[in-house]
């Protein structure tokens, strides 16, 4: 059962189907609210984020893909999933490519597809806002060195790179290491790849 504290918003101009999927998220355990118009919903998200969103691409003034624009600029950690009554191949590649979906759904929508879908959006959302908390610890310097030790460079590249003595980045590996609790380059890899 999912965590009722997994808030969902399903956002499409059909007033009839964004809160029927929202009744059906509610049944399988989800905290979830239906909106007609995505404009509202950005004004109002910081207050609320959501783990996961359900949107429609096709939408009166805002259509989905700007909405993920607006939506990412204020939350990267929440996950996105289009649904269209009208599939293409370019849409469903920018959906996941360009706009950064989990998935692109056909209406009308399949009810399996889209609970794992939403479990998949709700699971990424932990880890992606666990990620940035981790990370977000870390001082400017501290982020660059991360960057490009979890690009495979040594002390010593990163040293050269940066203009830096190895010791400073020794000292940089320590506070990061402290800072996200990882132990070792893996966990620094496993951190950064979310």
């Amino acid at each position: 059962m999912p965590d009722a504290r997994s808030l969902v918003y399903v956002v499409d101009d059909d007033h009839d189907l964004a809160a029927s999927l929202a009744r059906l998220l509610i049944r399988e355990g989800y905290a979830a609210e239906p909106f007609t118009d995505p404009e509202p919903l950005l004004g109002a998200y910081g207050t609320d984020p959501a783990s996961c969103v359900v949107t429609d691409v096709m939408m009166g003034d805002m259509d989905g893909f700007a909405f993920a624009d607006g939506l990412r600029a204020i939350d990267p950690a929440a996950s996105i999933i289009f649904m269209t009554a009208w599939p293409t191949t370019a849409n469903a590649v920018d959906a996941i490519r360009r706009y950064g979906g989990l998935d692109y759904l056909e209406k009308p929508i399949d009810r399996e597809r889209l609970l794992r879908a939403v479990a998949e959006g709700v699971a990424w959302s932990r880890r992606r806002r666990d990620q940035l908390g981790r990370t977000g610890r870390l001082s400017s310097r501290e982020r660059e060195v991360f960057a490009l030790l979890v690009r495979g460079l040594s002390t010593k590249a990163i040293a050269h790179e940066l203009g830096l003595s190895p010791k400073t980045i020794e000292d940089h590996r320590s506070q990061i290491s402290i800072k996200t609790g990882a132990n070792g380059l893996a966990q620094l890899i496993a951190l950064a790849n979310g």
